[in-house]
């Protein structure tokens, strides 16, 4: 009877189909200053811009081609001057792949971290970056660099590895507003970070970062993915992820095992959360939809113990 196995696959699709990607927010410009405006939704990670005396500096360049153009159309009705700077925050390609829509001959500046990730990634086949001619033309090799590009004085930070090897942190001190990257995210709870073990992030780099960015002048913080938050915000956040990494490090001193720990203190479900499916669900679904993917309890627990979670 073959009523069962057409259910089970009817089930199986279903449930493949919850991996599909949400449509986008649509893109909402939110001025913070008067020459300085965020790209919050659309495509891809949030962007901040910075209008200098010629020319635009924009600070992470959206998912895709269509949703880059859309932000530079927006951007184009704010100001006539061109797009002639892009920072990147980090390697991951809802904040990088956009480049391909961006004007020939823009200058793109990152960690040096995220130049070798995106290479890593175009030798492996290209998905998660740019187009080979959009790599990251200067890179920042220090904990702290300055730079002032069109009458824009900014600072840019690596504290470590934290969501991912490469993030930079580039901070605006006369306008007193930080971009974060995906180091601070709004769009999951505020003890779970999204901590990419496969680009050797870093739970303890996460909380460095943190710390150094509620540490600077500033009381906006453009976050990779949500709303623009305060300091406050990030303290709180702080706070929690320190008391979540505690517990668990209590868990690990008692001789508690990887699974223990996560069936007592589960990572909250993430948005796109991969690890519901069942197996043949997952195989069924597109591969960067396949998990699960590991979390904040499996970067906690790989750290202070010092294996390699996978």
């Amino acid at each position: 009877m073959k009523y069962p196995s057409l259910l089970s696959a009817a089930v199986l699709l279903c449930a493949a189909s919850a991996f599909a990607q949400a449509p986008p927010p649509p893109l909402m410009m939110k001025q913070l200053k008067p020459d300085v405006w965020a790209g919050l939704g659309g495509s891809g990670g949030n962007s901040t811009i910075y209008i200098g005396k010629t020319g635009v500096i924009v600070v992470d360049a959206k998912q895709t081609e269509a949703g880059a153009k859309d932000l530079l159309a927006q951007i184009a009705k704010i100001t006539p001057k061109p797009v002639t700077t892009v920072f990147l925050t980090h390697s991951d390609g809802d904040h990088v792949n956009g480049l391909v829509a961006y004007p020939q001959g823009v200058k793109v500046i990152a960690h040096e971290n995220n130049k070798k990730e995106q290479q890593a990634a175009i030798a492996a086949g290209g998905r998660g970056a740019p187009p080979p001619d959009r790599l990251p033309q200067q890179v920042v090799t220090k904990q702290k660099e300055t730079m002032t590009i069109d009458g824009v004085k900014l600072e840019l930070y690596h504290w470590g590895p934290a969501h991912t090897s490469g993030d930079l942190v580039v901070y605006s001190p006369q306008n007193k507003i930080v971009s974060t990257g995906d180091i601070v995210v709004t769009n999951r709870a505020d003890d779970n970070p999204n901590i990419h073990m496969d680009k050797n992030g870093s739970v303890e780099g996460w909380m460095a970062n943190v710390k150094g960015m509620i540490g600077l002048n500033a009381d906006q913080y453009v976050t990779g993915h949500g709303d623009v938050v305060t300091k406050a915000d990030l303290q709180r956040k702080l706070a929690a992820v320190t008391d979540r990494r505690n517990k668990i490090a209590a868990m690990v001193k008692q001789g508690k095992s990887l699974e223990e720990v996560k069936a007592a203190l589960p990572d909250a479900p993430a948005p796109g959360a991969r690890a519901a499916a069942p197996p043949a669900a997952a195989a069924a679904a597109p591969a960067a939809a396949r998990g699960p993917v590991p979390g904040f309890v499996d970067a906690v627990y790989a750290e202070l113990t010092k294996k390699k979670t996978t």
